[in-house]
């Protein structure tokens, strides 16, 4: 028996909310979970912070002629602790201090100090107390320090790192450990003991080895432990930094007749700079020297460096690392012929001449002020300072026509889909 119209109608209303039910609910779930995927990966589409920009998929934006970076610190040397002046200038009259290094925390410091038997360029390091009081000798006799502007302890304070060589100076063979006895001192008349003309370096220090090309040395915080963290026996390492959280060191190294090369042109050491893990692995970052010391972002995340007019800027924390160069040859150009023609008007209207309109710059005259990025400044993540000058070692040294300028950084713009 058919059944009536109105039950036909009501189950085709019953099927048809249903159908509705379901269709919203797919709906629903779709765009919940396209947005759980995009909350998921929104780091691939748009960074949070600079940290997680790749180097190359930053921008730029360049400011000329902006002074002094905020904050800079001085190129002059610092202060020596007065505590180790005042040891050596009673107790250790024979050798000269050239250098304190106090640690990050200040109880300890490195005392960086010449001897007369060993080469003018050449220094040794002992660890001190923040007091003056004497620790222990760092380095062996048979190694010599160089470049003592290099000197650091890491920034966490648990390492002690300095460039050395093997030490020209003939030396005796060392007294072995067991039979090593300590002398000490005689009393004084007034009963106090005497103070020692100079510490002796002890016999019994570990075997170290060394090279004759200058390599990169590591020791933990109390002087123990010291062997080399670079060894590339022809290579010159002229320059390290370490990394902000401590996790890795930026170098500049060069072959020795690229070094005799560059001196005989009275120019700064040019190397090709390289990333050192805490193992002692290297990372070489380009194949190309650079006189431009290379620099760690604020984060730990980048580091960059300069070839001529070019900004260079690699990855440092991550498994795939990229890099960018950012050139700067036309604007660096561009603002050192406004820098002459604002010169020459100056000059012009001083001496009571009418300045007369600028014609277009020449393109084949190149103005004195333009000159290759020697140096830069890295103090916010999206602010790095290059200077430029015209740097020559003639006697007396030459450094002249120094600028320095802003290249801001920012992500580039993401497209979402």
């Amino acid at each position: 028996m058919p059944k009536p119209t109105n039950y036909k109608n009501s189950r085709r209303k019953e099927l048809g909310h249903s159908i509705r039910i379901a269709l919203s609910l797919i709906v629903i779930g779709n765009i919940f979970w396209g947005c759980h995927n995009a909350i998921e990966h929104r780091d691939d589409v748009r960074p949070l912070v600079m940290h997680d920009v790749p180097a190359n998929r930053l921008a730029f934006r360049f400011q000329a002629d902006t002074g002094l970076p905020p904050g800079m610190k001085s190129e002059e040397g610092s202060e020596k602790v007065e505590s180790i002046v005042k040891d050596f200038n009673t107790n250790r009259t024979y050798d000269a201090l050239l250098r304190t290094v106090p640690s990050p925390d200040g109880r300890r410091v490195l005392a960086l100090y010449g001897t007369a038997d060993e080469a003018d360029e050449a220094f040794r390091i002992d660890l001190y107390a923040d007091d003056g009081k004497f620790l222990r000798n760092l380095t062996p006799p048979d190694l010599a320090g160089a470049f003592p502007d290099a000197v650091a302890w890491s920034p966490d304070g648990n390492f002690i790192t300095f460039i050395a060589h093997r030490s020209t100076r003939a030396t005796p063979s060392p007294t072995p450990a067991a039979d090593a006895v300590p002398i000490a001192p005689l009393p004084s008349p007034s009963g106090s003991p005497a103070p020692v003309a100079k510490p002796s370096v002890l016999p019994n220090f570990a075997p170290v080895p060394l090279f004759i090309t200058e390599q990169i040395y590591i020791a933990n915080r109390d002087g123990y432990d010291l062997k080399p963290l670079t060894s590339r026996e022809g290579l010159i390492y002229f320059y390290f930094s370490w990394a902000p959280d401590s996790h890795a060191m930026l170098a500049l190294a060069c072959k020795e007749n690229e070094w005799r090369a560059r001196e005989k042109e009275y120019k700064l050491p040019a190397g090709r700079p390289r990333l050192i893990e805490m193992d002692g692995r290297e990372r070489l970052l380009d194949d190309q020297s650079t006189e431009a010391l290379p620099v760690w972002s604020p984060d730990a995340a980048k580091v960059a460096t300069a070839f001529d007019t070019d900004v260079a800027i690699y990855d440092a924390a991550t498994a795939k690392p990229t890099q960018a160069r950012i050139p700067l040859r036309e604007p660096l150009l561009a603002a050192s012929f406004v820098q002459e023609q604002k010169a020459v008007s100056a000059l012009t209207t001083g001496n009571g001449n009418q300045a007369t309109p600028q014609s277009a710059p020449d393109p084949n005259h190149i103005p004195a002020s333009f000159n290759p990025i020697v140096r830069l400044d890295w103090p916010t993540v999206e602010k790095l300072y290059v200077k430029t000058a015209y740097v020559r070692f003639y006697s007396p040294m030459v450094n002249n026509f120094q600028r320095w300028h802003l290249v801001t950084l920012s992500p580039q713009a993401a497209v979402l889909k």
